[in-house]
C-alpha cells in the first residue's frame, strides 16, 4: 500500500511550522561562529543516540556510552549500548560527509546498508571538511571486524537451531538462498525493505515543494508508519535531520530529533490521528532546537568560567586541553584524560582538582568528571 500524504491542515500545521524554523534557525546561526560548535555537536551526539534507544524503551547512560566509545568499558557491554554506539557512528559519518551525501544515492545505500560503504573522511571541521582521517580510519575497521564477529555468531545460532530441529525429528525443509544473504533468524523473509525504501524515497521526492519543516514531519511520520527498517527503526530520524542540515536549515549541525522527541509524551507520538503526529513531530524538532539554545548557552558560560582558571598558566600547561576534552564530552574518566593528554594518572587527577571539575559518578573507583 502506497503511503498517502492526503490534504494537509495548514491552518493547523502553519504556527507549528513557524516556530520549529524560527528556532532551528536561530541555533543553527549561533553556531556558526560559536567557540564551542565542534564540542557542542559532539555532546549533542552522544545526547540523540541516547534518546534513541530510550525512545525504543531501552535505557542507555551516557556514561557508559561515553566509555565505550572511548574503549574503556568498566564492564560487558550490552546488546543496547552497542545499538546506541550505532547510533553515534553514524551520525559523525554524516557530519563528516557532504550536506548531500546522506539522501543522495551512494549515501542512502551506504546507510541502509545496500551499497558499498563509504570511508568517512574524519571528523568535520570548522568549514564542515573532514580531518583526521587516522582516527574514523580506525573506528571504521574496528567496526567492520565487530560486524563480521556478529555475523559468524548469528550463522552459529542458525546452524544449531537447524541442527537441533534435525535432531528432534522434525521436517526441516532445504535451506534456500536469499539474495541479501540475511539470516531468517534475524529477519523476516516476507519483510520487503526494498520496496519500503522504495516507498519513503517516493515520498522524499514528493515533499519537494514543502517548506523544509513542515517536509521533515511528514517524512518522519512515512517512516513510522511504512516501518521501513526492521532493526534500524532509528536511522530515519537522522536521515530527516541530514535533509535539514542539506537544506540549510542545520547547516552547521545534526539536528537531534530523537532528543526533542524525548520530550513529547508517547500518546502524542502515537496518536491515531494523522494531524497529530505530525503536530508531535513538529514540536519535536521545535523542543530539539530549544534544548540546543539552552545547551549552548550553558557550554559558553562554563568555558568562560574554566578559562578564568586557565589564566596565567604556562605555556605548556595541559589544562586548556583539559577544557575542551570536557566540552566535548558529557562526562571524562581519568584513563580518557591521560589516553588524550599523555600525562600520568595522578597528573590527570591533579588537573581535574585545578580545573574544579564536578565529579559525576559518586563512586570511589572508575570515577568521571564533567561540568557542573
Amino acid at each position: 500500500m502506497t503511503y498517502d500524504i492526503g490534504d494537509l491542515s495548514l491552518k493547523t500545521l502553519l504556527g507549528p511550522v513557524s516556530r520549529a524554523t524560527e528556532v532551528s534557525a536561530r541555533l543553527d546561526e549561533r553556531l556558526a561562529r560559536s567557540p564551542i560548535r565542534d564540542g557542542f555537536v559532539e555532546r549533542q551526539n552522544f545526547a540523540d543516540a541516547a534518546s534513541a534507544l530510550w525512545l525504543e524503551g531501552e535505557l542507555v547512560h551516557l556514561e557508559d556510552l561515553v566509555l565505550h566509545d572511548a574503549h574503556m568499558d568498566i564492564r560487558t557491554p550490552t546488546h543496547e549500548l552497542t545499538r546506541a554506539h550505532a547510533v553515534l557512528r553514524t551520525r559523525r559519518r554524516i557530519l563528516s560527509q557532504k550536506p548531500d551525501w546522506a539522501l543522495g544515492r551512494e549515501g542512502f545505500l551506504a546507510l541502509t546498508g545496500r551499497g558499498g560503504a563509504m570511508p568517512a573522511s574524519g571528523p568535520k571541521s570548522r568549514d564542515g571538511e573532514g580531518a583526521g582521517t587516522a582516527s574514523v580510519e580506525d573506528d571504521d575497521r574496528d567496526d567492520a571486524e565487530a560486524d563480521l564477529v556478529a555475523e559468524e555468531f548469528a550463522e552459529i545460532d542458525a546452524v544449531l537451531a537447524r541442527s537441533s530441529k534435525i535432531l528432534s525429528g522434525a521436517d526441516v525443509p532445504a535451506k534456500a538462498a536469499r539474495p541479501d544473504d540475511r539470516p531468517d533468524l534475524i529477519y523476516d523473509p516476507d519483510w520487503n525493505e526494498e520496496e519500503r525504501l522504495a516507498e519513503w524515497h517516493a515520498v522524499l521526492a514528493e515533499t519537494r515543494g514543502q517548506p523544509v519543516v513542515l517536509r521533515a514531519a511528514i517524512l518522519l511520520e512515512a517512516w513510522s508508519d511504512i516501518e521501513v527498517l526492521q532493526h534500524a527503526t532509528w536511522l530515519g530520524p537522522l536521515l530527516v535531520a541530514a535533509l535539514l542540515r542539506q537544506e540549510g536549515l542545520a547547516a552547521h549541525h545534526l539536528a537531534c530529533i530523537h532528543l526533542g522527541a524525548k520530550n513529547i509524551p508517547r500518546e502524542r507520538r502515537r496518536a491515531r490521528n494523522r494531524g497529530d503526529r505530525l503536530l508531535a513531530l513538529l514540536d519535536a524538532i521545535h523542543d530539539a532546537a530549544v534544548a540546543g539554545l539552552k545547551e549552548h548557552d550553558r557550554l559558553v558560560l562554563a568555558k568562560s568560567q574554566m578559562e578564568r582558571r586557565v589564566k596565567q598558566r604556562r605555556a605548556s600547561s595541559k589544562l586548556s586541553d583539559l577544557v575542551e576534552l570536557v566540552l566535548s564530552r558529557p562526562l571524562v574518566s581519568a584513563g580518557m584524560i591521560q589516553e588524550r593528554l599523555k600525562v600520568t594518572k595522578q597528573g590527570a587527577l591533579n588537573l581535574v582538582g585545578e580545573l574544579g571539575l564536578r565529579e559525576m559518578t559518586g563512586r570511589g573507583r572508575f570515577r568521571a568528571w564533567g561540568i557542573v
